[in-house]
This record gives structure tokens, sequence and C-alpha cells, in this order.
């Protein structure tokens, strides 16, 4: 019987070629979306979940003046002593940019850490030589992923080997490890043991007030409730901060699981889980379009087998042999599409992933997870698209489909007429919220940032002693227009602390941001001055540091006139400082977070960068020229500048996957929706030609047909318009919602969305009902 239907399905298929064709598109289109988005998302939302203790562990962060993800060194020794239930306690430094040597051989290594010997015990890793419970305890080991191993050693054992780092530290290999997985906030080339630096970081490990930018994580014994540690923090506070701080801080314990989401925290990443949900609503959107086309075809063919399903009736066949029969049919094709998405899968995933700037390989689509879910989703496509089909077909009444009637009432078109009006909202929803992610990333990168960011290179100094001299190579460099020695570019965020104000009445601290610039870094970076003076070389030390302040701490401070704010004196930390000018506000951060109040002062003995504006037409020979002085100044170091508008870039790196996923998705699902559309108004073609054939005798002209034919989906465009709008309203708004600084969602984006939704839907219409209204009426009339 099973094999009798499977038959069937093939004929029935075979003889409806352009039917089948339109859903083996659009159902494959969409199965292959579905996974490449079930990838991505599972990618997003299991940051360091595969961790077998990752719903015991979490990071320790304090909650001062501002949420720091990073404590001090002295914590996590303290820790174990005051808490001796932890099962474990570990501390993480995360490093950037280290040289390593090997032989004679120079690496820069942008990703390193230094990690204790409890850390791989609390973090999962796939060990392939060496022995996870000691190879980070004794000083001057390290563990290496396998790619940096083969890297260094090329094909030799690692094992015992030694490198060179940041010409200071000599390091043997203990530990090999597989590559980190796409979804780990860890990230890192390879770990040194933490004993290594604990001699030169001997302070900085016993001063509680030290944050030098490492992480102290903790894992709970099991069933253990946190808030039993959580409640014991503020005497861990008093204990090793004082009073003072302990009325004001908080030790927050920060679950593993929340880390990557968590956008609190200064420097933090601006992931959310909000735009990995919008991802699988539209993933579920272009399933149900897909579907949707399934049932519109299928229900629009149902005339063509109104006489089919009829002569089976009359010949002895039950309804629930032609449900089977039916539902067969849709299996077979649901069958091949399932087939044809793994395939196109395999072949769109690694372009998408560099698309959408995520790690994620093709060996993922071969795990059970993904055919488990191709299982599901099988059944699902099979039940939604099928099932209504295959009972409004065997409904029919053979007494009336076998008198050239269709034997269907008119659910079937409301029921059509219904499902368009679906996917014309869903189409807007999408159209809409594409235009609103596009024009926020424009507003990210068009927006006045308060500096110049074009042409800049940034690299560091390793030897402040040769500044002098690398200054005047510089000055010697025809292709380069100015430069700056500071701390870092307008936006790098290197630096925080407190302030107050006595003299204003603000006791409480609060959060600024602190920049040790030269007496040429605003005028290189177009910084504007709004009261007072700019900063000027000092060769003299004051007694009361002179600086420059924001608007944004002015607005603190409650002044309203920039010029009554100069000779004021504030307090940074225990340091007493003297307003001598105003800039402007300069976009430090991401547009996530509002503008920070600032403070600018001189001090060369910080300076560890320096910037440089490029003549874009030198900028290749300029850079080998820094380069070539650079290295015989540093011959011991490898030279690496980063463009200060792709620094820039990277802070908007989730929304520019969002803009780009959006884009992608979105194109599909609406590529999907227009394939149905397209059969309809073709199958509504047939059903109607010899009405048209009619209507051309009797003087009806070409455009007069493409109306008939256009009339009632723009009817249904214009009332998903009216739906779509108030739902796109409040989801965009809220979106919005996330960044400090935004654009207006104002009337001409709804505009625009109708717009390009009427231009779709005319396009898709216009071939079949162009090619109904030139036919001849003599062919369509000439037979009953």
């Amino acid at each position: 019987m099973f094999r009798n239907y499977f038959i069937l399905a093939i004929r029935h298929l075979k003889r409806n070629l352009n039917y089948a064709t339109l859903n083996i598109i659009g159902l494959t289109l969409s199965i292959a979306s579905c996974l490449i988005i079930f990838l991505i998302t599972k990618n997003e939302l299991t940051f360091d979940t595969y961790h077998r203790k990752a719903d015991r562990t979490y990071r320790v962060t304090m909650n001062a003046l501002d949420f720091n993800p990073s404590v001090s060194l002295a914590v996590a020794p303290a820790m174990r002593t005051a808490f001796p239930e932890l099962e474990s306690v570990s501390q993480y430094w995360h490093r950037s940019d280290g040289l390593v040597k090997v032989d004679n051989t120079r690496y820069m290594e942008h990703e390193y850490a230094f990690a204790d010997g409890s850390f791989t015990n609390i973090f999962d890793y796939e060990w392939l030589s060496g022995n996870p419970h000691t190879a980070l305890s004794a000083p001057n080991t390290a563990v290496l992923t396998e790619s940096v191993a083969r890297r260094y050693f090329g094909n030799q054992d690692p094992i015992g080997k030694t490198f060179q780092l940041d010409n200071n530290y000599l390091v043997t290999v203990t530990g090999i490890i597989r590559d980190l997985p796409p979804n780990t906030g860890m990230t890192f080339g390879f770990l040194v043991s933490f004993a290594t630096i604990e001699k030169e970081m001997k302070d900085a490990m016993s001063e509680f007030y030290a944050i030098v930018g490492g992480n102290t994580f903790i894992v709970v014994p099991p069933h253990y409730d946190i808030k039993n540690i959580e409640s014991r923090t503020q005497d861990f506070i008093r204990q090793h901060w004082g009073a003072q701080i302990a009325a004001e801080a908080k030790l927050l314990m920060q679950p593993l699981k929340e880390v990557h989401f968590d956008q609190r925290y200064i420097q933090s990443a601006t992931s959310s889980r909000n735009t990995y949900r919008a991802l699988i609503a539209i993933a579920i959107f272009i399933i149900v379009t897909a579907c949707i086309n399934f049932i519109n075809l299928a229900t629009a063919q149902a005339m063509k087998r109104a006489r089919e399903t009829s002569v089976r009736k009359v010949l002895g066949a039950h309804r629930f042999q032609l449900i089977r029969q039916f539902l067969g049919e849709t299996s077979v094709l649901v069958l091949i599409t399932v087939a044809l998405g793994l395939g196109i899968a395999h072949l769109a995933l690694p372009q998408v992933a560099s698309w959408l700037d995520v790690r994620i390989g093709i060996e993922q689509l071969n795990q059970p997870l993904i055919y488990t879910l191709l299982a599901a989703l099988t059944f699902v496509i099979i039940l939604l698209a099928g099932l209504y089909p295959a009972f409004v077909q065997s409904s029919f009444q053979p007494a009336l489909s076998l008198k050239s009637t269709t034997g269907q009432s008119s659910r079937g078109l409301t029921l059509r007429k219904s499902l368009v009006f679906v996917q014309f909202l869903v189409s807007q929803v999408l159209i809409i919220g594409t235009l609103v992610v596009a024009k926020q990333m424009d507003f990210f990168r068009n927006q006045d940032l308060g500096f110049n960011k074009e042409a800049v290179i940034s690299f560091v100094i390793p030897n402040g002693a040769k500044r002098e001299v690398l200054a005047q190579q510089l000055k010697d460099n025809t292709g380069i227009r100015e430069m700056s020695f500071s701390t870092g570019a307008p936006s790098y965020n290197q630096s925080f602390g407190p302030f107050s104000c006595p003299e204003r009445g603000i006791t409480k601290d609060d959060v600024v941001e602190i920049k040790f610039v030269d007496e040429n870094f605003m005028k290189m970076f177009d910084m504007k001055m709004l009261a007072g003076e700019g900063i000027i070389a000092t060769t003299v030390k004051d007694s009361i540091p002179r600086v420059v302040v924001n608007e944004a701490l002015i607005r603190k401070l409650g002044i309203k006139k920039m010029e009554d704010a100069i000779g004021l004196n504030i307090m940074q930390g225990q340091r007493k400082l003297e307003i001598k000018g105003v800039m402007q506000d300069f976009q430090s951060e991401s547009k996530h977070k509002e503008k920070r109040p600032c403070i600018l002062f001189n001090n060369p003995r910080a300076f560890n960068t320096v910037s440089v504006r490029l003549y874009p037409q030198h900028m290749p020979a300029t850079i080998a020229r820094i380069e070539k002085d650079w290295s015989a100044l540093f011959p011991d170091d490898l030279f690496a500048y980063e463009f200060l508008d792709d620094h820039i870039a990277a802070m908007y790196k989730q929304e520019q996957k969002l803009y780009t996923a959006y884009r992608l998705f979105s194109g599909l699902a609406i590529i999907i929706g227009c394939l149905g559309l397209y059969g309809l108004v073709a199958f509504a073609a047939v059903q109607r030609h010899k009405e048209i054939g009619i209507r051309k005798v009797l003087g009806a002209s070409i455009p007069d047909v493409i109306v008939l034919f256009g009339k009632e989906f723009i009817l249904l465009i214009a009332l998903a318009f009216l739906v779509a709008t108030p739902l796109s309203y409040y989801l965009m708004y809220n979106w919005l919602g996330n960044f400090a600084y935004h654009i207006s969602l104002s009337a001409g984006i709804f505009i625009v969305a109708i717009l390009i939704s009427v231009f779709i839907a005319a396009i898709t219409i216009a071939h079949q009902s162009v090619k109904a209204a030139i036919s001849s009426p003599l062919k369509s009339l000439r037979t009953e």
C-alpha cells in the first residue's frame, strides 16, 4: 500500500512540475535557513555552557561606582581562606599582543592568558597531551592550543619544548588542548601558569585596591545556594577594604552562563539574547511562510484533482485512505526538500559564517542534534503543510465534482486570502525591522563622534625611554600629517577612576574616564574646546595638575555655563585637579552607553601609545617606513598597528551581525513568500482564463486585466500594513531602547516599507497577469 502511495506521489509531482518546483524551492530554502539560524543561535546562546560545572561556576565582580568585571588579584587567595566550602577558586588574567620567540622565529600572539592550576579543573578542555591537574602548577609552564602548537613547532611533539614570552619568561610546554570551541568568552592561544608572574605581581596580589584586569572564578559545591556566599561578602569587603567601602561596594557573584550577555559591565560585550531571539523568530517566519505557500498552492490546485478524488470515492476509497495518500505525497515532497536543504546548508554555511563573522564549521551540521532537529522539522512541516490540504481534497463531494465544479466551498478561498495576509504581515514586519536596523547602523557609522577618526593608526611603545627618538623619526616621515603620544586614541578605554567635587557639594564619588595625552592630542583629533585652554606640555611639575574635562563632567557638577567651570578644583581619588579647559563630548565607548565624564591631562611618563594621521595617498609606503624605523628602534619586538576606524567598527560587531542576518534571512523569507504569490497568481490565471477571455472580447484592456489580478492582493497588503505598523513599532522601539543614542522611528520608515511591499508584490504578480492579459481570447473561449 505504501509503495502504491509513493508511486502515485511521484507521478503527481511529475505531472505538476511547476507546482512541485515552487514548493521544493520554498521548502528547501526554508529548511537550509532554519538549520543555519539554529547553528548561529545555538553558538551564541550556549556560550560557556558546555563546561560540566557551568551551573555552579561564578565570576566574582565588583559593583562600586560602576560594574567592574575585574577584581584585585588579592581576592582569590583571600576567598580560599574566607570561604573554605568553595570547591574551587581560580585566577585568570587575559592579555593581548604577547611577543613569542621560538628559536629565532618571532610571533605576535594576539590573545593569551595567565591562569592558575585550578583553572583547568573548573573549565573543560579536550586534552591531547599533558595532565590537566598539574600542567599549570609550576612556574614557567604553559598549555598550548593545538593550532598554536602546530604553528610554533610544526609536526614535532611540543611537550617539553620551550619558548620565550615578551622577552622576559622562558616557558616550557606542559600540555596541548584541542582548539577552543566557538562559543566561549575566554579565548586564548595559550595559557601560562599564574605562578610565573607571582613575584613581579606580589604587590598587586596583596593590595585589594589594585585592579589590573584579572578575573576570579569560583565553583560552589553541588546543590549549594550561592546566597550563602553573597550574604557574607559584605563582611569580607569590610575586612579587606574597610567599613567605608563596605557601605557602598558589593562583590557580585555573576553566573558563568550570564557573562556573555550581561551588558552592565565596563568594556562588556554588547551581545543581547534579543538579537538571537529575533533570528529564531525569523526562522519560524520562514518555515511558516513556506508552509503557507504549500497550503495555498495545494488548495488552489485541488480544483484540478476534484474529479480524481471523486472517482476514487465512487470506486470505494475511504476518506482516511485519501488523507493518507495526500499526506504521502506531501511527505515525499518534504523528504526531497529536507535532503536538498541539508545539502544547501553544507554549501552555504562557510559563506554565511563569514558574512556574520561567527565561528561555525560544516562539521557542526553532522551532530546528532541536527538530525533530531531535521526529523522534528520534517514532521512539523508535513503536519503544517499537508494536513489541511489533505482534509480539503478528501472532503470533495462526488456528485458536485463530477458535474464540472470543484466541490469546494468559499472557505478555501477565504483561507488562502487569510494566509496571504499573514505572509504580507510577516514580510512587512521584516522589512520594517531591516530598515530600522539599517538606519541605526548608519547612525553608528556616520554620527559625529566628537573627533576625527580618518586615516589614523595607533601602535604601542615598548620602551618609553626611546619615545623622543621615535618622535623624531616620525616627524621626519613625510607621509605622516600629525602625531600624538597618549595612553590611547579617543575610543580606547583603559583607565577609569573615582571623582568628586567638594567645592560643589559633591562628596560621593562617581566614575570618570582618565586619559593621559600630549599637547598635540586634541589638535590631531580635531576635538573642539568650549571654554578655557587646551592641553599644554608641562616641564615643571604642578602642585595641582591642570586638566581638561568634557561636557559630561560639567553636567555632573550641575554647571550650566562652561566658562564657570574654569579654575574649579575636583578630586580624582585622593588627588586634587584644577579644571583649566572644557571640551566637547566625544564618543569613547559604544553608543549603547551614555558619554561618561572624562579627564584629560598631561603625564608623559604614562604615554604608551602613539597615534599618527597618514596622508591617504601614501599609506602603504608610510606604514612600511614606520615599521622599518620602529623595528630598528625596538629590534626585540614585533610591529603591530590598528586603524582607528577598524577599532570603532569593532564596537558594533554584534549590531553588524544582526543587520547582515536580518538582510539575509528577511530577504529569503520575502523571496519564499513571492514564490507562493507567483504560484497563486498562476493558478488564478488558469481558473479565470475564460473570464479574462470574455472581458477582452467585451473591450477590457491589458491594464484592466492586470488591475483585476492585482487589486485583491493590494488590498491584502494594505490590511497587513495596518497590523504590521503598530507591531513593528513596538518591537523596534524596544530594541532601540538598548542604546543610549539611537534614531527615532519616523513615519518615513513605514512609508518606505509599504512602498517596498507593493513594489515586490507588483513585480511578482506582473509576469503572470500580463501573460494572461495578452493571451488570445479565442484560445480560451473555443472549448468548454
